[in-house]
């Protein structure tokens, strides 16, 4: 039976500053190419095949690398270069399995899989509760927000038979209050704003020049294809947001709540573009 989400408790030993950024950045040298692997993947417009989970891309290497990684977009996986483990691969590939790969013992290969599923989930929350920290609006629930990451953190540390069980999804419904009560806050100090703007859920194809979405709720808003150049997106909430074609020439997401390399990855920025000095400006957009 799987296991059920523990309620974030104590961890005196959480840091002020939450999880270091390089432990959350994928290290593609130290996974046995989990991604490619653990994955389904449907033909569509980012992939080019149909894969089933458990079974190994025909481009991965006896290496663990990509075949094709300097084409994957012309070659018809451009959904490759969005994807972004947030740090789970080289752990649980170096860290829970101790560097023996899934070819080598093959009888760990489905746990592993499915620990990988888990650790990516886990690691993402960590991302997520790792920024709340720093940003200086949560003072007020700060303790809150330490008790969480460390439950978290804790997590990520339990033994494979462990987590290949896990009920994340629970545990990820334990931590989504914080992180709505993160965004009213950070949202709530926007100037001239009451923080509760809501644009609507539904923005594809929406065209948004130059709008002014300080402070805005954009929280698994569908922004595909949607026309954001020049937009101010200050402090907005963006939390399970759809950045797929989304353009963003121009934009300013310096501040913008939530914001992950995934969502960079799979939106058309430029040199104008003003991201977070945390994620990296993806190597497909225009100079």
């Amino acid at each position: 039976m799987p296991r059920t989400a523990r309620t974030p408790g104590p961890h005196p030993g959480s840091p002020d500053s939450g999880t270091a950024p390089d432990v959350l950045r994928a290290d593609c040298a130290n996974c046995f190419g989990l991604c490619c692997v653990a994955l389904t993947l449907f033909a569509s417009a980012d992939f080019a095949v149909d894969k089933e989970a458990g079974e190994p891309c025909s481009h991965l290497g006896e290496d663990f690398r990509c075949g094709i990684h300097r084409r994957l977009r012309p070659a018809g996986f451009p959904g490759c270069t969005v994807y972004d483990c947030f740090g789970a691969g080289q752990k649980v590939s170096q860290g829970v399995y101790a560097g023996q790969d899934w070819r080598s013992r093959p009888e760990t290969a489905d746990q592993m899989f499915r620990v990988f599923r888990v650790m990516r989930q886990l690691h993402e929350m960590l991302s997520h509760l790792t920024e709340a920290l720093a940003r200086p609006e949560t003072e007020p629930m700060r303790e809150e927000l330490r008790q969480a990451l460390g439950a978290t953190e804790r997590l990520t540390r339990e033994p494979a038979d462990e987590l290949a069980d896990f009920d994340v999804t629970a545990h990820r419904e334990a931590v989504a209050p914080l992180l709505r009560e993160v965004s009213a806050l950070v949202r709530a100090t926007v100037s001239g704003r009451p923080g509760k703007r809501r644009p609507g859920r539904d923005l594809f194809g929406a065209r948004l020049r130059g709008a002014d979405l300080r402070g805005a709720d954009l929280r698994s808003a569908c922004l595909v294809a949607a026309d954001l150049t020049g937009a101010d997106l200050g402090r907005a909430d963006v939390i399970g947001a759809d950045f797929r074609d989304t353009r963003l020439s121009r934009a300013d997401l310096t501040t913008t709540l939530f914001l992950t390399q995934v969502q960079l990855n799979a939106a058309r920025g430029d040199g104008g573009t003003k991201i977070p000095p945390s994620l990296t400006r993806p190597a497909h957009w225009s100079v």
